[in-house]
């Protein structure tokens, strides 16, 4: 049966450059989103804060693809490539034990110090996209240079920045118990990576994955919570009769989202290699959120200080190599002897996913909304506004003119992210 191609609306820019544009928007929204959980400073349990997050990633996860797509479309994605949908639940079961780790890291030893550690899922990234995947298999050495250099760089910037705030009460007695969570997070993280390239390899929508992916950390988040935080007694069910605490982690989750919405595109245009490290400059975001809202580095003296601005040097260096490696045409063949693999695998239409994997949806699969899509909207946005109605201003220190620039930047990115996805892909 022939197949029909829509064409994207513009050409416009390359899909490398839109990669490259969807990684750096995940990595202000990603550094963004983890702000939120210094509640776990007031006395909450880190299995609470990370299931009430998890419940806005529920909220926003569903909201997103329903508002961008609508359930027919994502449905009838997920329905023409069934063996995926287990490995979008095996994902979000990692990204749920992941998060919940990196709770404990920041109770411990801090959200500067934290992030770095994490980070180094970059790595990881970069290896099972290597091993796995065939991801820069015929790329020239410049271009490898460029990748694994940047990815490294990124790393170490990370870690200088971390370093930069490890003063005062980053160093406590649970610091080897932080350390380890943090650790072990880079390790879930890293390997979710794994299903997120095998979905776009087989030609899944972004937005399809992660309406399975949060089934899957919903359900392995509560199921945490139940068997090691006292069960129904959890202080997490406490916090869901607290709306005046509970807006603002529904926010984190909302914020994550939007975050990894794009880094999932990076993933899907750049490969893991080179989207994730990318997406991880969020170390920069994290730190600005830590340093200038919460005045981690209040009491840095100058040795501290330079590290900031060393790491923040690397960091923009890194970012900078991956952005200019792009793929040459012997790499293109890798990767599509990649998606051959998975079509044979699994008895896909090679036409149909190499243009899907490209971004180039074909004709055929209804975007028509349904009156349960409205319905799944508006019940999502009552969510908000009822929970931010009754929010009230958590006891931290705050400076609120720098909440309001960064608030600024965050819709910035979200409109030059959105308005290019859109142009050249139609979020496909």
């Amino acid at each position: 049966m022939a197949v029909a191609v829509r064409k994207p609306l513009k050409e416009g820019i390359s899909l490398h450059a839109l990669g490259v544009i969807c990684g750096l928007t995940a990595g202000v929204w990603l550094g963004a989103a983890e702000a939120p959980t210094k509640l776990v400073n007031a006395g909450f349990s880190p299995f609470a804060v990370s299931l009430c997050m998890v419940a806005g990633v529920f909220t926003a996860r569903w909201t997103f693809p329903t508002l961008l797509k609508g359930t027919s479309y994502v449905f009838a994605d997920l329905s023409e490539k069934k063996h995926l949908i287990i490995w979008a639940l095996l994902a979000g079961a990692l990204w749920a034990v992941a998060n919940t780790l990196t709770v404990f890291a920041i109770r411990d030893v801090g959200l500067a110090v934290a992030f770095p550690m994490w980070n180094a899922n970059s790595l990881i990234g970069l290896f099972w996209g290597r091993i796995l995947f065939c991801e820069l298999k015929g790329a020239s050495a410049k271009n490898i240079g460029k990748v694994v250099v940047g990815a490294v760089a990124i790393v170490i910037a990370a870690v200088m920045l971390g370093f930069s705030t490890l003063h005062g009460a980053s160093t406590g007695q649970h610091a080897v118990r932080g350390i380890v969570a943090a650790l072990g997070a880079s390790l879930m993280w890293g390997t979710m990576y794994v299903p997120y390239r095998k979905a776009y390899l087989s030609g899944l929508n972004p937005l399809s994955f992660v309406t399975a992916f949060t089934v899957g950390e919903l359900g392995t988040v509560l199921a945490l919570t139940l068997a090691l935080d006292g069960g129904v007694h959890s202080s997490a069910f406490q916090l869901f009769r607290t709306p005046g605490v509970l807006f603002w982690l529904f926010l984190g989750g909302f914020v994550w989202v939007v975050g990894d919405l794009f880094q999932q595109f990076a993933a899907k245009y750049l490969g893991i290699g080179r989207g994730i490290p990318l997406s991880n400059t969020n170390q920069l975001w994290g730190l600005a959120w830590g340093a200038l809202v919460f005045g981690e580095l209040a009491t840095a003296d100058r040795a501290h200080m330079l590290l900031v601005i060393g790491g923040s040097v690397f960091m923009i260096l890194g970012a900078l190599a991956i952005s200019t490696a792009v793929a040459s045409a012997k790499e293109h063949s890798s990767t599509n002897e990649a998606v051959l693999r998975e079509c044979n695998r699994y008895g896909l239409d090679y036409h149909r996913t190499i243009l899907a994997q490209a971004g180039d949806e074909f004709s055929g699969r209804e975007e028509k909304r349904r009156w349960w899509d409205y319905a799944i909207v508006l019940a999502a946005t009552a969510v908000f506004v009822i929970l931010g109605i009754h929010a009230v201003v958590p006891p931290l220190p705050m400076n609120l003119r720098w909440i309001a620039i960064l608030a600024v930047i965050l819709i910035a990115s979200l409109a030059a992210g959105g308005w290019n996805l859109y142009r050249r892909t139609r979020f496909s």
